[in-house]
């Protein structure tokens, strides 16, 4: 099973993402608060794919996603953006992201999200 990792400041999100995606049959998770723990977990963890916010403290999405590529062109990470941050999500998208969405969370979007970058 594929294995995903979750990175939000807010546990509660990743909680709900980790929800609906177990739901789906998913089981495999890390997780990580902010973008400079995701960047360190992924190089310790390969996970397949990246489930990440753009708003954080201490690193954000945006710098997170970049320093992730620049180790692994082929991370396939999504990002997570609030209504109103269209402009970070065409940077996103121009840094590599494979997607976007948008919260508040749809639960079947972020599964067919997932079902489709995972394939």
């Amino acid at each position: 099973m594929a294995k995903i990792m979750l990175v939000d400041d807010a546990a509660f999100m990743r909680m709900m993402v980790k929800n609906a995606l177990t739901k789906a049959g998913y089981d495999n998770f890390v997780e990580a608060q902010d973008g400079a723990e995701a960047v360190k977990k992924y190089d310790e963890e390969s996970p397949d794919m990246v489930i990440m916010d753009i708003t954080m403290p201490n690193m954000d999405g945006l710098q997170a996603l970049k320093k992730i590529r620049e180790n692994h062109a082929d991370a396939k990470i999504v990002m997570c953006t609030a209504m109103g941050q269209e402009s970070m999500v065409v940077d996103a998208i121009k840094s590599g992201a494979k997607d976007f969405i948008v919260k508040p969370f749809n639960q079947d979007r972020i599964v067919e999200t997932v079902k489709t970058i995972l394939g």
